[in-house]
């Protein structure tokens, strides 16, 4: 596989499960050097790069807290010396229930990890970006942050939010050298949908029957598009809300 990205660095949160982890080791597949972030540490991402002869390193982050993101921004640089790409993927689905029955509790949260996590990243990856005077940055909101969903209220204003969130800082900074894009998955087969229908088989057909394609995604396939955002073909490319949904949202 042609090393597209060698000597390149990628920072990837949420890499221990899911997309992020197909784009972690995606990523290194291509040469880069990974930075795995995630609450939770699981060795699985991080055994996989380094059984293919790839560099990687896990940081552990809540990504909620800013004080904990400083600090991975500030471990990632001393690691491996600069950011040039950030997938800032880290999100929780949070708790089901119609806007009146939202806790505060759930809100809180989730604003907290999927919006406000999104911000703080963005936060300490631009100024490292700023000094080399480029780099790309690719959120993940979800086909929530482009259509509405009854009963999650949380988590599609967070998604939302990180769509208009991501436009605004690819204005600030497109004549700095700095790339920012979303992409907006569709109903992926991870383990955050996994729990959302509780590997209910009958719950899962009826997603699969909302999909046009008539089947769930891949995290693969979301990750090929993060890494062609981050790719000099996306050049001309920023400031966009990219699904990858197999055409939820087209209909």
């Amino acid at each position: 596989m042609e090393a597209v990205f060698k000597d390149k660095v990628a920072l990837v949160t949420g890499g221990s499960f899911g997309i992020g982890r197909a784009t972690a080791i995606a990523f290194a597949q291509r040469g880069a050097k990974v930075v795995i972030v995630d609450w939770v540490k699981d060795e699985e991402t991080l055994n996989a790069i380094k059984k293919e002869g790839g560099k990687a390193i896990f940081i552990k982050c809540d990504v909620s807290s800013e004080k904990d993101v400083k600090k991975m921004v500030e471990k990632a640089v001393s690691a491996y010396g600069q950011i040039d790409f950030a997938f800032n993927n880290a999100g929780i689905e949070g708790g089901q229930g119609i806007t009146a029955d939202c806790t505060r509790e759930n809100w809180d949260k989730v604003i907290g990890v999927n919006l406000t996590g999104v911000w703080l990243c963005m936060k300490y990856e631009i100024p490292q970006m700023l000094k080399s005077g480029k780099g790309v940055i690719v959120n993940t909101a979800s086909v929530a942050g482009l259509v509405g969903f009854q009963g999650i209220p949380a988590y599609v204003a967070s998604k939302h939010g990180i769509v208009g969130l991501t436009k605004t800082t690819a204005l600030e900074y497109a004549k700095q050298g700095i790339r920012v894009n979303v992409v907006c998955p569709g109903v992926i087969k991870t383990p955050m949908i996994d729990r959302f229908t509780g590997n209910d088989k009958v719950v899962e057909q009826q997603f699969m029957d909302m999909e046009p394609v008539g089947r769930l995604g891949d995290p693969e396939e979301v990750a090929k598009a993060v890494l062609w955002l981050c790719s000099d073909a996306a050049s001309f490319v920023t400031g966009i809300a990219m699904p990858v949904d197999g055409g939820w949202v087209a209909q």
